[in-house]
């Protein structure tokens, strides 16, 4: 696709062409200062030590509420082609994680893993991104072409209706809502509703959403004046699973300070990482490899500092040709995980993307 779409639910940005694209945070943050770009959208990768893809665009609009678009092309039948890695090795990936965190200093990672999708004929992320929109109303859609990280990503879109929200800027007022702590949603209304008390109530779940909590009150709290970061995380939900939220507001110091700038100081959060950082990035470059764009930030940034970063979760990496797409889907590991709950948590996440699809996941 040429061009960048972040759909939220008061307002939406469509962007279309490039004229220049931007290889590291720190380029896209000069050009902005500098005045030679009044916006740069686009994609921070899951490893900062990866390129992003970010541009400034030729033209772009505004427009209040989310997309609504006119005629998108359908969707074509897809079947699932392989999964990375297989259902087993990621129960004993994290059975051998949940032992390194009982006898060592890490105090959560996230696991991950992938289901590759092919289709005869391509996939557009354009209709991929309208689906997926339309079915998760209060989630913030996206599409962004990937071509500006190089090599390998040429051609390639990432799409995607993510729950998370990384930060707002809107002049000097910051707000973040992170998710951490994941229960699946139950058909039947009295166990729903059972699924969700229960989430709130878990010590589990509670210790590995207070990880995330605790990250952004240290990287925020110097750079604000005032920073609110409630004790205890509100319920909320997607069609799919329940999550604990908390709402965080601050009053930023240095006006100067953008929203990109921002996004690179608190991407990875312990949500998409682990915690201590350093420690969790390392362990998932050894047991994953490269997670390319998934679990990293989509979102844009203007001349005055303001933007909008979204977690890159509930989201398909696009190949050029269309024929196939790769979803990723992960769980936060803490010592009291249970590996066959983690594998569950991974399918249950993974059906936002494979309901959009049109695939019937195993149950």
């Amino acid at each position: 696709m040429d061009g960048f779409l972040l759909s939220r639910v008061d307002r939406t940005l469509r962007t279309s062409g490039v004229r220049h694209g931007y290889d590291t945070a720190a380029a896209a943050v000069a050009a902005l200062a500098n005045g030679d770009t009044e916006l740069v959208v686009g994609a921070l990768p899951f490893d900062p030590e990866r390129r992003t893809a970010l541009s400034a665009p030729e033209s772009w609009e505004f427009t209040e509420g989310p997309w609504r678009p006119g005629t998108v092309p359908g969707l074509p039948p897809v079947r699932l082609t392989r999964e990375v890695p297989e259902p087993a090795e990621h129960v004993a990936r994290v059975r051998s994680l949940v032992d390194r965190l009982r006898g060592g200093t890490l105090g959560k990672v996230v696991a991950a893993r992938s289901v590759a999708l092919g289709a005869d004929t391509p996939i557009s992320p354009e209709a991929l991104a309208a689906r997926m929109i339309h079915q998760n109303p209060t989630a913030n859609g996206f599409a962004v072409d990937l071509s500006a990280a190089g090599d390998g990503f040429h051609g390639h879109s990432l799409v995607g209706a993510s729950p998370e929200v990384l930060l707002s800027r809107r002049g000097r007022r910051v707000t973040c809502r992170p998710l951490a702590g994941t229960a699946p949603r139950r058909a039947d209304p009295e166990s729903d509703e059972k699924e969700g008390r229960g989430l709130l109530e878990s010590t589990k779940n509670l210790a590995e959403h207070a990880f995330v909590t605790a990250w952004i009150r240290d990287v925020l709290a110097p750079l604000c004046t005032e920073l609110n970061v409630p004790q205890s995380p509100v319920l909320t939900s997607t069609h799919e699973v329940w999550h604990l939220a908390t709402p965080i507001e601050g009053v930023l110091r240095d006006p100067s300070t953008s929203a990109l700038t921002l996004a690179t100081r608190l991407h990875p959060t312990p949500a998409v990482c682990g915690t201590p950082t350093d420690l969790a990035l390392a362990t998932i470059r050894d047991v994953e490899g490269d997670r390319r764009f998934y679990g990293g930030a989509v979102g844009w940034c203007d001349g005055d500092g303001d933007g909008d970063w979204v977690v890159a979760i509930r989201c398909a990496e696009i190949t050029a040709d269309g024929l196939e797409a790769l979803a990723t889907a992960g769980g936060g590991i803490v010592a009291e995980s249970d590996p066959e709950a983690e594998l569950d948590e991974t399918s249950t996440k993974l059906r936002t993307l494979l309901r959009a699809l049109g695939v019937q996941p195993e149950p």
